[in-house]
């Protein structure tokens, strides 16, 4: 256990970012689940509307530091593919 102040803080603030973390990255997985859903049930227009919401989820955890950048790019541009071959 941590003896001094700063590192007690620390210890706070890590669990928060990552209770944080994981509920952002819980929530981007959703997203990109009904995108992958629609896409399956061939549902066009479900596909965009979805679509539309991951990606800007994406871009956001790639900012926020939740995922990396070139993942969240990766998972944009495959979702994008996916949905385009509707």
């Amino acid at each position: 256990m941590a003896n001094h102040k700063s590192a007690k803080t620390r210890i706070k603030r890590n669990e928060k970012a990552a209770a944080f973390n994981a509920s952002y990255l819980n929530r981007v997985r959703t997203l990109v689940k009904k995108v992958e859903k629609a896409v399956l049930g061939g549902n066009k227009e479900e596909a965009q509307k979805n679509f539309k919401e991951a990606e800007s989820a994406l871009g956001k955890a790639a900012n926020k530091g939740v995922i990396k950048k070139l993942a969240a790019s990766r998972k944009t541009s495959r979702l994008s593919a996916a949905v385009k071959k509707l």
